[in-house]
């Protein structure tokens, strides 16, 4: 992660995820991920409840990814390793299967 202004990044490293997936619209499926991380590489203390908020278009393709702390923009950014980690875990089959099952069961307000 890497803070806004600052030079020096801290790659995370994941070891899993916790989604949350829920169809926004006739456009947008937003997933909502709790991470867990190496021990290595623990998230920065000045977080109280990372969590990143994953848009994607209803075929599963992220557009934009936005660390949240408790729920709320926060002061620091995915790094690209971060996001292709996020990525790679968001287009994994089981997460596909559920962003599909969610483009399904929702309707448009």
């Amino acid at each position: 992660m890497i803070r806004y202004g600052d030079e020096f990044a801290r790659e995370l490293k994941f070891v899993g995820f916790s989604p949350s997936i829920e169809r926004r619209d006739g456009q947008w499926v937003d997933v909502e991920l709790r991470f867990e991380t190496e021990a290595s590489t623990p998230i920065p203390t000045d977080l109280i409840d990372l969590t990143g908020l994953i848009v994607c278009t209803h075929e599963g393709h992220p557009i934009q990814m936005i660390p949240l702390d408790e729920g709320c923009d926060c002061e620091y950014q995915f790094t690209v390793g971060e996001k292709e980690q996020i990525e790679a875990y968001v287009r994994s089959e089981p997460v596909l299967a559920a962003i599909r099952r969610a483009v399904q069961s929702g309707s448009d307000a």
